[in-house]
């Protein structure tokens, strides 16, 4: 976990403050999840105040497939550039009986990028594999994950992926833009 407290003058500079939580999860195979999240931008951004990265409870539904987190959201930045504007990136993990973790889905969504409340529904998926892979993963658990990260995002080589559709995860974010207009931007 990386907390940031970057006190400057920062009037001459576009300020994003992103606030809200991550609601939960829904149709996912089995329930007993959580959720490893961090927040991705461009060079230009600077982050004052808040945490880019961090991970929910696991939450056990008693009724219904929906695991809430309600885990919160406080953020804060600065830029001069539009340019890579900040992004979620999402890991949905699964935590069985004995502890043992599982990965169920990657995803990602951008945040909003007009002023007010929004509720996002981030989309996941998971690579499939091999089918050695995949019959391991029946009776062994586990199964394939990205070795890299950055390729929830970034678009060429996860199109190459064999990958099967997961469930989603719920977002609602509140977005509050700062000094914008300097930039051509109408908040």
């Amino acid at each position: 976990m990386s907390y940031v407290v970057v006190k400057e003058n920062c009037c001459d500079m576009a300020e994003l403050h992103i606030i809200g939580q991550i609601v939960g999860a829904s149709g996912f195979p089995q329930n007993s999840l959580f959720c490893k999240w961090g927040v991705h931008t461009g060079g230009a951004w600077r982050l004052l105040s808040g945490l880019k990265e961090g991970q929910t409870q696991v939450d056990i539904p008693q009724t219904g497939d929906m695991a809430y987190w309600s885990h919160p959201i406080d953020l804060h930045y600065a830029t001069k550039g539009l340019q890579g504007w900040p992004k979620f990136h999402l890991q949905v993990w699964h935590q069985d009986s004995f502890g043992r973790c599982q990965l169920y889905g990657y995803g990602y969504c951008h945040v909003p990028s007009n002023p007010g409340h929004h509720r996002i529904s981030c989309v996941t998926w998971r690579p499939l594999g091999s089918w050695q892979e995949q019959l391991a993963q029946i009776f062994v658990g586990g199964g394939p994950q990205l070795r890299s990260p950055d390729l929830i995002y970034n678009g060429a080589d996860r199109y190459r992926l064999q990958t099967e559709a997961m469930g989603t995860v719920e977002l609602e974010l509140g977005v509050i833009m700062r000094h914008f207009d300097k930039y051509g931007v109408e908040s």
